[in-house]
């Protein structure tokens, strides 16, 4: 799934490990779902949302094409 997650963190000037610990998952994780080779949990859209103050469909761009 196509999103927007490595600009919003650094617009935070986050690094991906501070980005990890706010919202309890790895570091790996974070980079996987920025190179979108893993597509996050909905705990974990919404707590990135939540995070980033935007709402989940600014953050992941679903494409029925996919």
């Amino acid at each position: 799934m196509k999103n927007r997650v490595r600009e919003f963190r650094k617009n935070q000037k986050l690094t991906q490990e501070e980005l990890a610990e706010l919202i309890g998952i790895s570091r790996q994780a974070i980079n996987a779902i920025e190179k979108e080779k893993f597509d996050p949990s909905l705990p974990t859209a919404f707590k990135m949302s939540k995070l980033f103050k935007c709402s989940i469909e600014e953050l992941f761009l679903f494409s029925k094409y996919q």
